[in-house]
């Protein structure tokens, strides 16, 4: 089992920036790779942005040169740094890691509102 805990969530302006972070405890060493993953109202969850066991990274489109995803392995945090937010990135966001035999695990996600 992994256990997944996210904070940092709240309200901002737009233009303004938020850290997002994600605790992890239990079988970390099962961990192949986590992310960030955000659902606005009425629409899917979609991926934000991941880190590989490599700390290879990727981003969706829509945050590229304004988000940044990094972790600390010594406090098993993943973190999400978000800059220049703006209205449409008002979300719920999800921490999520991949396990072995590509299992996911969940947190029970955080509130990001930005208002214009």
């Amino acid at each position: 089992q992994v256990h997944l805990v996210e904070s940092g969530g709240g309200l901002v302006q737009a233009g303004g920036s938020l850290r997002l972070s994600c605790a992890a405890s239990g079988r970390i060493f099962s961990i192949n790779a986590m992310g960030w993953y955000r659902q606005a109202p009425g629409k899917q969850r979609e991926s934000v942005a991941t880190i590989q066991s490599t700390g290879s990274t990727n981003y969706a489109d829509s945050v590229k040169g304004r988000f940044v995803i990094s972790r600390d392995d010594a406090k098993n945090t993943l973190y999400l740094q978000m800059n220049s937010l703006k209205p449409e990135d008002t979300a719920v966001y999800y921490c999520n890691a991949i396990a072995e035999h590509d299992y996911h695990y969940w947190g029970q996600g955080t509130q990001v509102t930005v208002s214009s």
